[in-house]
């Protein structure tokens, strides 16, 4: 029998795709259960982990986030109130009422998340006997301008007003403090006044990132973007070269279930079949760059190897992203064995169609 260093390097070493998921395939009959996870960790710190991808590295632009339409609203909300000096209820509102989209500057002062100060219109509503502002309502008015009644736009005023003066949340419990207790609004209007007029410190910006986190709401606002990275060039490589396959989503659980009797939940992220409408393959697509949450998402491969096995040996593949699955122990090295070793990442993603069954299933879908 080989050693673990040999069976390693068999792997490693192997001419093609195929060759390896064999040697991968052989590694529980030559080798004590003992010996499975550092040999399959082995495998992926040398085989696999040089083909992920820093993508913490780039963020998707996003216009609502980026710097030109802050800067057209803010001038708008700056011009209304005379540079924050004009900043009475009535003021506000006026402000509110002519571009709702101001909201955005007013919100991003106060320091609140949309739905953090749709709950503080509730508050601020109350007692003039209106009604608070739905996240949606804020998200329209501060995305697109959605019109916004009298009524509405003055419970915005009151709101910011409330928050600017602390009056809106009493004080704080224990060893909390307010959010509001930050430079621009520590001493209320006046403060933002102050640095409206004269500038913020770059250790001061740099320190809102810091405490903040940095791309923290871009990131959090493009998180389905990010999502879809991996699936769209998978989607992509199987439309160029004529791969018959479903995507699948919430939409499609039943069907695919129907179809296939794929009954894992939900379903693999694709289904690809033959000419016969026979299920020949599923593959599953994860990206994080935070190691525990790789390690979260290790545990979905060994649901599905579970099925691939129950639908008689099915190839399960992979394809990854993010610099987590770094972490081999108990993330990647996990994967490799339960897909046999057939993990690509979008660095290496064409290889795949080397690999069984790819090779018999290009062009069966070409129109």
């Amino acid at each position: 029998m080989p050693s673990v260093s040999e069976s390693v390097s068999r792997v490693v070493e192997a001419e093609s795709w195929d060759q390896r998921v064999a040697r991968i395939r052989l590694i529980p009959q030559q080798h004590g259960t003992g010996e499975h996870p550092g040999i399959y960790a082995a495998i992926a710190r040398e085989a696999y982990v040089p083909h992920l991808a820093p993508d913490f590295a780039y963020i998707h632009e996003a216009p609502f986030y980026e710097r030109p339409y802050f800067e057209e609203v803010y001038k708008a909300a700056a011009e209304a109130t005379d540079d924050f000096r004009s900043v009475t209820v009535t003021n506000l509102k006026d402000a509110v009422m002519d571009d709702p989209r101001t909201l955005l500057v007013f919100r991003t002062i106060v320091g609140l998340t949309k739905e953090e100060f749709a709950h503080s219109t509730t508050l601020a509503a109350g007692p003039l006997d209106l009604s608070g502002l739905s996240a949606g309502k804020i998200d329209a008015m501060e995305r697109k301008g959605t019109a916004t009644t009298e009524d509405q736009a003055r419970v915005v005023a009151e709101t910011l007003s409330a928050v600017m003066a602390g009056t809106l949340f009493g004080d704080p419990p224990g060893d909390l403090k307010s959010k509001q207790d930050k430079p621009d609004t520590q001493g209320g209007w006046r403060a933002v006044q102050g640095f409206a007029s004269h500038g913020v410190p770059y250790s001061m910006l740099l320190h809102q990132r810091h405490y903040g986190g940095a791309f923290r709401q871009v990131l959090d606002a493009t998180s389905s973007k990010r999502g879809d990275l991996i699936e769209d060039a998978v989607e992509a490589l199987f439309k160029d070269n004529g791969i018959p396959y479903i995507r699948t989503g919430s939409h499609n659980q039943g069907d695919i279930e129907e179809r296939f009797e794929v009954r894992v939940t939900p379903a693999p992220d694709f289904v690809v079949f033959d000419d016969s409408d026979t299920l020949r393959a599923m593959l599953e697509c994860k990206g994080t760059n935070n190691g525990g949450t790789a390690r979260d998402k290790a545990l979905r491969f060994e649901r599905l190897r579970d099925e691939s096995i129950r639908l008689g040996g099915i190839p399960l593949l992979a394809v990854l992203g993010g610099i987590g699955w770094a972490r081999v122990n108990d993330t990647l090295g996990p994967v490799v064995r339960d897909t046999d070793g057939r993990v690509f990442t979008l660095a290496n993603l064409p290889e795949m169609l080397t690999v069984a069954p790819f090779p018999s299933l290009i062009g069966l879908a070409a129109d």
